[in-house]
Parts: structure tokens; sequence; C-alpha cells
């Protein structure tokens, strides 16, 4: 299969290879892709069967009902899949043992009348790489960002297209597969969610969620602490959210400090239980310069294999101002969000927004971060046992915002993590990675036990040691 094709030269590519073969359901507003495959012909060399249930209720006959209540969901692409695939491979392997079957299924909801529904999707294909070969499974979640229906629905077909075409065309080279999915629509979606699964791939899932971000697909992607890539539709929606933001390039004992006491604070202060109406996680970042970022595939597994091994999720994330965070955090209507950091951090934050708005309008840029009920946990700083400890009570601020900061202190926008380790605070990041680097005595007591056993057994971060 050659590399540079359009929309219908793809759908064509595949009409006319002989042995692919396979059914389309669509259900919701996603009622496009099938059509591509029609219109450029010789489709009867690939579509057994195409479905369409778009009333409700034909769609429970069918598929069954989904507990949620909702049909855009991936519990009801799974339910799909399974309908569809155990139908084609009963009728037809027998008949047509020469064919590499697959189901194609999305479910999708594009903008609506009223724009209450900005547009997303799930789309998934069930599909076999060799005939009577095991199949394998491919999820995504996609949302639209055209301002119209009908450009939404024409994205999702021309995605569609691009989904079919790459999991034959760049079996071996995922990434580039990961990449073709937005040919012809880049800056049309976001996919914000990958999942890649079967024998016939042998694939860290946690480095599709990373491609997303790498490549510009999606500002965030997440997945917990197994390496399962997840997406925050399907357990966030109105729940209490942290996030930890560090570059974790060791995760220091302070940071673990920093999240435990931060969340244990932050669940008491909202009333709520850790795994059930309140979630943790740790926000990573693609390197951008240096060395890491020449080697950032192995760097960023060696950092999400730490905080695994702690038993932390990820976010995976290019949004290097907070407010882009908690722009996407805010479509899944959360009910708090707490962003916990280091106070250095903090009082660096401050004074950047402080230099970008103070031209313009500092209410504006502040009430970009902190609206939607946002606050920030503010873990002490103190370098040396001769500096004054640094807390939210004594950051300081330039002039002309002191009222607007104490503005936020009083109304609890800005909070101190209260427990904390004093005996540690000395310990920064870069002076953790320089001394595991030269493989400095005592390097070990700065990182959790865990950490400093997976460096040393993986010789992770550039540890050079016995």
């Amino acid at each position: 299969m050659s590399n540079m094709l359009d929309t219908d030269q793809k759908a064509l590519e595949i009409n006319l290879n002989e042995q692919i073969y396979g059914t389309f359901a669509e259900i919701g507003a996603g009622q496009e892709v099938a059509r591509i495959f029609f219109k450029v012909g010789a489709a009867a060399g690939t579509i057994a069967k195409t479905m369409s249930a778009y009333d409700k209720t034909y769609s429970d006959e069918i598929y069954g009902v989904e507990t949620s209540g909702r049909y855009v969901c991936e519990s009801r692409v799974e339910k799909m899949l399974d309908h569809e695939y155990g139908l084609l491979t009963k009728r037809l392997s027998k008949i047509r043992p020469q064919s590499t079957f697959f189901v194609f299924a999305d479910t999708v909801a594009t903008l609506n009348f009223s724009r209450t529904i900005q547009g997303n999707g799930w789309l998934g294909i069930r599909f076999q790489l060799k005939p009577d070969g095991p199949s394998n499974d491919i999820i995504l979640h996609v949302r639209m960002l055209d301002n119209t229906t009908s450009q939404q629905q024409s994205a999702v077909g021309i995605l569609g297209v691009n989904l079919l075409y790459g999991i034959y065309a760049y079996t071996h080279d995922p990434e580039k597969m990961i990449c073709s999915l937005v040919d012809e629509i880049r800056g049309r979606v976001h996919i914000d969610m990958v999942r890649l699964s079967g024998p016939d791939f042998d694939l860290d899932n946690r480095l599709l969620a990373y491609w997303l971000v790498k490549h510009d697909l999606a500002p965030i992607t997440m997945f917990n602490a197994m390496g399962e890539t997840m997406h925050a539709s399907n357990f966030l929606y109105k729940k209490n959210i942290m996030v930890v933001r560090s570059n974790f390039r060791p995760i220091t004992v302070v940071t673990e400090n920093l999240i435990q006491n931060g969340f244990e604070q932050f669940c008491e202060e909202c009333e709520a239980k850790s795994g059930e109406d309140a979630f943790i996680f740790t926000e990573m970042m693609p390197a951008q310069k240096g060395e890491e970022a020449k080697n950032d595939e192995k760097d960023f597994i060696e950092r999400a294999d730490m905080l695994s091994l702690l038993g932390h999720s990820v976010i995976v994330s290019n949004c290097r101002e907070h407010e882009r965070l908690v722009d996407y955090l805010s479509e899944f209507k959360f009910k708090k969000l707490g962003i916990a950091m280091g106070a250095k951090k903090v009082q660096k934050l401050i004074l950047e927004k402080y230099e970008k708005y103070f031209e313009t309008s500092l209410l504006l840029g502040f009430g970009k971060l902190f609206r939607n009920k946002v606050v920030l946990y503010v873990y002490p700083a103190q370098p040396t046992s001769e500096d004054k400890l640094l807390t939210s009570q004594n950051i300081e601020t330039p002039p002309d915002m002191k009222f607007l900061y104490q503005h936020l202190l009083h109304n609890g926008r800005i909070v101190d993590i209260r427990k904390f380790r004093k005996e540690i605070l000395h310990i920064f990041t870069k002076t953790a990675l320089k001394k595991l680097r030269k493989g400095e005595e005592g390097w070990e007591q700065l990182v959790p036990k865990a950490v400093a056993n997976y460096i040393k057994e993986k010789k992770a971060l550039g540890y050079k040691g016995n």
C-alpha cells in the first residue's frame, strides 16, 4: 500500500484488496464511513453488511441496554464489535476461508441544534491480519472541533477511512498509523484515547497515549497505574480531581509526600473517597529540549514505570499553561479541581501570569486559571535550614497584585498542604537526578525505595552505577 493517498484513494485501495472483507455498523450521527466506501466503487469486494441503528430502541434490541444510559460510550462500541464480529465469522468463515475479516463500529453524537453537545464519538475495529487468524481490537475516542454538523459528520467519515486503512497499511509502524488518523482532518478533531490490543500486537499502549500528544492529535491523554489507556468520560464526569504537575525525573520522596498528603487533604475537604468520587493524576509532558528529548520515548516509559510502581495514574499533556489543562478537564464538569505543586513553582507561576497579563487584565488572566472551583494546593519549600519556610502565606508577589493574591488566599483558591516532612524539604528533583547519574553515595535516600530499585535494575534516567 502506498503512502500519500487521499481519503477516496484509501477507501478504493481497501475495496480492491480481495482479502479484506467485513461489516460496517454505525449508530447515532456516525453514518458516514460506509458511504465513502460505497461512493468510490468496488464496495462489493469489501462490504459484507452495513448496519445503521439510529433509533435507540432498535439499538437496544440489537446490542443490549447500556447501564449508564449513554449511547456514545466505549462499552457501546465494544458490544457492537462483539455482536457483529460473532455474526460475521459464524456466517462467512467457511464460505470465505481466504478472507481477513473485520468489523468497523462507531457511535457518534455531532453538534446539536442548540449547541449543548459539542460533538464526540467512539470508533472501533475488530480485525484479522491473516485468514483464519486471531482477532485484534483498536478503539479510539474523538472530539470534533468543526462548527457545523455536516462538517463534523464529514470528519468522522474521513477518520473512519483513515483508521481502517491504517491498521492494514501501517501494521508494523503503529506510530505512523497514529499520525495518519488525521490525514486531511488535522485541526478538525482531537483524538484523545486509543487502545490497541490483540495477539498480533506486542505494543505498550502508553506509547499510543504519548504519540497522540507528541504529534499534536490531542492536548491530553491518560492511562492508569496498570498502563491501560483510558478516557476521562468513563470515570471523571462530575468527580473531584487532583493533578500533580512535575517532570518526575525522578519522583523524589518530597514529591511522593506532596502527593500523599495533598490528596488526603483534598479528599477531606471534598468529603470524597479516593477511587469513588475523587481521583488523583500525575501529569507528565514530553521532553522539549536537551538529552531527554533525543531519547524521549525511553525517558517517558521510565518515568511512567516509576509512577506506576507507586500506584499513580498519569496524564500526558502538552498544556504548558495550566489554564489549558483546566479547559480540557472542564469538559467533564468536575466538582472540584485541585492542582498541587511546590511553593517555588507557585511563586514562579504567579510571576509568569503577572508578566503576561499586567498590561491587559490581571483579573482576566487569573480568572482563566481559578474558574470553576479550581484550587491551588501549595507544598512548602525550604532549600536550606537557614532559609525561611516558604508557604502560600509569604510568597512574594508584585506590589500591584497584592490585593488580588490576598483575595485568592482569603477565598480558599490557594491553600497550603498542611502535613509535610520538614526534614526532606531540601531535596530537589534536579539534585537527585545529578546525584544518581554520577552514582554519588546516598542518592537512593532521595527517592522512594521502589523507585531506587527500579533505577538501578533498569539503568534508568542515565544511571550508570553498579
